[in-house]
């Protein structure tokens, strides 16, 4: 007697690709990401002390990822190569935070469509603005799709709420001090039973001579965040 196997069309395969990746990132801890006055604020729930989901991928653009350690570490590193690969062939200044991103698109597309896996992350690349010109955030998910933030962001579990949460307490032109104390509370909201042991926060921050990317100590946060919950409270 034959064994029939059963037809699975492309569009329930890619549906449950989706629905694995989606998942597999709800579950990860969550990022925020906003700009401020004098540059761009990263604050990542992470729990651990050596892997770390923000990084520096060039002069002044940074990298922010949530869900499988493994698989977003690899795309960071290959951005760090494509970075200095560019810087070194043409010039520092050709270095994009769009080319990187539109090269992780191109990255995460591909496994999409012809792994059986998909890679179960979404991640941020983040470009800080000289010279007058605008910052930039771009967003890119698990399937390669790319799009243009502005302001602010929330990636990884929880993000709508989270996002939402960035919305209302937002404003152009916040200083550091209040940008870090909406980010904590914001990303405390999302978790009520207090199990957030650990908070990774890193800038990048106009007026450095080239590389703009810099972590904060948590006695650095701890000063911080009062100051920014003090001004919030005299502004009431």
């Amino acid at each position: 007697m034959s064994i029939g196997f059963g037809y699975v069309t492309p569009e329930q395969i890619i549906k449950d690709k989706a629905d694995l990746a989606r998942k597999g990132i709800a579950r990860g801890r969550p990022l925020v990401v906003l700009e401020y006055a004098e540059g761009i604020l990263f604050v990542a729930d992470n729990p651990s002390t050596h892997l770390h989901k923000v990084g520096e991928l060039y002069d002044r653009i940074a990298f922010a990822a949530v869900g499988r350690f493994s698989e977003f570490e690899s795309l960071r590193v290959a951005g760090v190569r494509l970075a200095d690969l560019r810087g070194y062939a043409y010039g520092r200044e050709d270095v994009s935070s769009r080319s990187i991103a539109n090269a992780y698109s191109q990255t995460l597309g591909q496994i999409f469509i012809q792994e059986p896996k998909p890679y179960e992350i979404e991640l941020c690349v983040a470009e800080l603005g000289t010279d007058g010109s605008p910052s930039a955030l771009y967003h890119v998910i698990y399937d390669g799709t790319v799009t243009d933030r502005k302001g602010h962001m929330a990636i990884g579990g929880q993000s709508d709420e989270l996002d939402a949460g960035l919305q209302r307490g937002y404003s152009d032109g916040m200083d550091l001090d209040a940008a870090l104390a909406l980010a904590v509370q914001v990303l405390r909201s999302a978790d009520p039973g207090g199990n957030s042991s650990r908070l990774e926060i890193a800038l990048l921050e106009r007026g450095a001579a080239r590389r703009a990317f810099r972590r904060l100590s948590e006695q650095d946060v701890t000063a911080r965040t009062s100051q920014g919950e003090a001004k919030g409270e005299d502004s009431a």
